[in-house]
């Protein structure tokens, strides 16, 4: 697997050459091509230049940063390679922040950190587990597609996870769609079922159990359309009824969640682990 991105890791005069890894990938996804309907072959995006509407050959494809409405400063690729700061290829460690304290708003991307050379393995084992033994993450800057991020680093299994995060002005504050909503005092009733509820659903986290069930709804409905099969359509699920009685509502689920989970007439009950 060829790393995202290769550099070095820095703390203080300590530094390792490392790989970024991405962590995640849609890949595995279904995906659609544009097609001709008329031809069944598929389309093709052509670049079009906004005012003579003719058609652009790629080399003649730039970039360009708009000075004033119409008028663009043209940069090439040359002089963007050229803009090198430290955080190009270095990843310098500026301080440790306790995880609890880094807001879940500001993460963003993760990747797999390891050392790219077996001569790192030591120092980036060195700079891991001090992270580890602390329960700290480090905070350093990298640039990825020629733009400077923020990552966090923590240790992860035998490597480090690295994560962007968001500058704050990416990220929206929370006022602008809370302000509105009012200040309400739960009748403690209300409350002591909702939390019964939680107590009898309440489980351990595994991924695992992740089931994207429209990715096999559409899987299945191309396999039957392939085989000519014409999949019926289904009746458009309906909404879920108005709560005009929140407590009642409550008392409901609370007794059909108990029915649900007692025991089958005539189960064998599961044996006690010794």
């Amino acid at each position: 697997m060829r790393p995202y991105w290769k550099g070095y890791l820095k703390l203080a005069l300590v530094s390792c050459p490392i790989a970024l890894h991405a962590a995640c990938s849609s890949a595995e996804r279904i995906a659609f091509r544009q097609i001709n309907k008329a031809t069944g072959n598929r389309l093709r995006q052509q670049l079009i230049d906004e005012e003579t509407r003719e058609p652009v050959a790629p080399e003649h494809k730039g970039r360009g940063y708009e000075v004033a409405k119409g008028q663009y400063l043209i940069v090439e690729d040359a002089e963007l390679d050229a803009i090198e700061i430290e955080s190009t290829h270095t990843i310098e460690i500026d301080r440790f922040v306790p995880r609890a304290q880094i807001d879940q708003r500001f993460f963003d991307t993760p990747y797999y950190v390891t050392p790219s050379e077996p001569v790192a393995q030591e120092a980036f084992a060195v700079i891991r587990e001090a992270m580890r033994g602390k329960g700290m993450v480090a905070l350093g800057r990298l640039v990825l597609s020629k733009r400077e991020r923020v990552i966090a680093l923590q240790a992860y299994d035998k490597g480090l996870l690295g994560t962007t995060l968001r500058y704050p002005y990416e990220v929206r504050t929370a006022e602008d769609y809370f302000c509105d909503l009012p200040e309400l005092t739960i009748a403690p009733d209300m409350l002591t079922l909702a939390e019964h509820i939680l107590e009898r659903k309440a489980g351990e986290f595994d991924p695992a159990t992740f089931r994207d069930r429209y990715e096999e709804a559409l899987l299945a409905h191309l396999k039957a359309k392939q085989a000519g099969t014409v999949p019926e359509r289904k009746a458009a699920l309906a909404a879920p009824q108005r709560v005009v009685n929140l407590m009642e509502a409550l008392r409901r689920s609370v007794a059909a969640d108990t029915q649900s989970a007692a025991p089958r007439k005539g189960a064998v009950p599961a044996r006690k682990r010794a």
